[in-house]
């Protein structure tokens, strides 16, 4: 599966992980995301944006799409349909946690949700956390064992899901959007999973001591 790296406007900590997924990936600066870039000493691919958060002008010779302000699709999630658009389906996204707005923030799980939607892979970096988003299935969680977890329903009222490796186990348990008692989990294994049955559901992994 052909790999994307996104690289949004939130300033991004681990810049040492961002680097390492960015080897051998399709690497797409949304608006902002191109300062890190430059930053880090990162070529992109491609950049997109509106460029009212940017502060570095787009290098002449790297493919530029430039939107207008007024559009239904903020920059990450232009950038996520064009790069499917081209073939990529296996998505890493930095930078779009976080920074003044909260609203942004929540968009950006709705990306993360289209991704899935489409049965494509993705998972958001933010600076102590990853973010995942499932329709269905299992999500094996190796060599995570003493992270932090937690599992809601995302996009309806409730998910149903099982544990297996986590403190606090569940078995076709039904979570509601109303009743956070998917927060704080832990992974105690090695090798864990979350089992979807039904719903969608958003997974959080903490780093241990968060």
């Amino acid at each position: 599966m052909k790999r994307c790296a996104i690289i949004g406007s939130v300033p991004v900590k681990n810049t040492g992980l961002l680097k390492e997924y960015c080897v051998g990936s399709f690497v797409v600066c949304a608006d902002g995301g191109l300062d890190t870039a430059l930053e880090t000493g990162i070529r992109p691919n491609l950049i997109v944006g509106d460029f009212d958060s940017a502060k570095a002008s787009p290098p002449p010779e790297v493919e530029t799409v430039r939107l207008s302000v007024h559009k239904d699709d903020t920059d990450t999630m232009f950038a996520i349909k064009e790069a499917m658009r081209r073939g990529y389906h296996d998505f890493s996204l930095f930078g779009i946690l976080g920074g003044e707005r909260f609203d942004h923030s929540f968009a950006s799980l709705c990306a993360l949700q289209y991704i899935a939607a489409q049965s494509d892979r993705g998972v958001i970096f933010g600076d102590n956390c990853k973010i995942f988003m499932m329709t269905g299935g299992k999500l094996r969680l190796t060599r995570m064992k003493g992270c932090g977890i937690s599992v809601f329903p995302f996009g309806s009222s409730c998910c149903t899901v099982s544990y297996r490796g986590l403190e606090y186990p569940l078995m076709k348990h039904t979570l509601y959007s109303y009743d956070p008692l998917g927060v704080s989990n832990s992974i105690a294994e090695d090798y864990a999973q979350v089992i979807l049955h039904s719903g969608t559901a958003l997974i959080i992994v903490l780093e241990p001591n968060f």
